[in-house]
């Protein structure tokens, strides 16, 4: 028989490498987030979300329960009724240096999923980004931190399905104090989750970046046709 010790330091350690491999995937994307913050906007006196709800969620109003995760199947668009928003998605990759590839600038209108992530709806936490605005108009994602929790979000997916989310927390925060784990990680084992990420903050000319990321966390509460 193995030793009972030398078995259980072996699953410590392998428990280790695992959480270690995924804090260096987020390390990663939050690399690549934080990059993609820092594009050039011709916008003047943009802000985007309101650094005071930092950390704002769950409010105690009752949500709905979580639904049975479906099947990975590619998105193909994104419904945000409560800001109109219809959008296309796309999906994106990793740049040389670790950065989401962000949608075109020519197309404001469309979002980026982490195509090499979770799928919308699929167990774990799916990844979708969109631009806050262009040189010369808002784009996509430019009300997104207006949302609030128990508001809902829809993915058309590749196979005919509609995954629902519902929202459960807003978050506006600094690049200078940012933990991705937190921001990205998924909150309960076994739910699919939903983060949509953009600039927020204000936009600092000094370094031509924005000072912040708008994340929402949402999760599957109904599926159908």
């Amino acid at each position: 028989m193995p030793d009972e010790s030398t078995a259980s330091g072996e699953d410590a350690h392998t428990s280790g490498t695992g959480r270690l491999v995924m804090l260096t995937a987020w390390a990663v994307l939050l690399l690549g987030l934080w990059l993609w913050g820092r594009e050039a906007t011709g916008l003047p006196d943009t802000s985007t979300g309101d650094l005071a709800g930092l950390g704002r969620a769950y409010d105690g109003t009752p949500l709905p329960a979580p639904a049975k995760p479906l099947d990975a199947s590619a998105p193909t668009r994104l419904d945000i009724p409560q800001l109109d928003v219809q959008a296309p998605v796309m999906s994106r990759g990793l740049d040389s240096k670790g950065a989401i590839v962000p949608p075109p600038f020519d197309q404001p209108g469309v979002v980026g999923w982490y195509g090499a992530g979770t799928a919308p709806g699929a167990p774990g936490t799916a990844l979708m980004v969109g631009h806050v605005d262009t040189t010369t108009r808002a784009a996509v994602f430019y009300r997104l931190s207006t949302l609030k929790p128990g508001e809902k979000v829809r993915v058309v997916r590749a196979d005919n399905k509609v995954a629902e989310f519902t929202i459960d927390g807003v978050q506006v925060i600094p690049l200078t104090d940012f933990d991705a784990d937190r921001a990205y990680g998924t909150r309960k084992p076994g739910r699919a989750e939903l983060r949509l990420i953009t600039c927020g903050g204000t936009f600092d000319r000094a370094t031509r970046s924005y000072t912040a990321n708008v994340v929402v966390s949402a999760y599957l509460t109904a599926t159908g046709p």
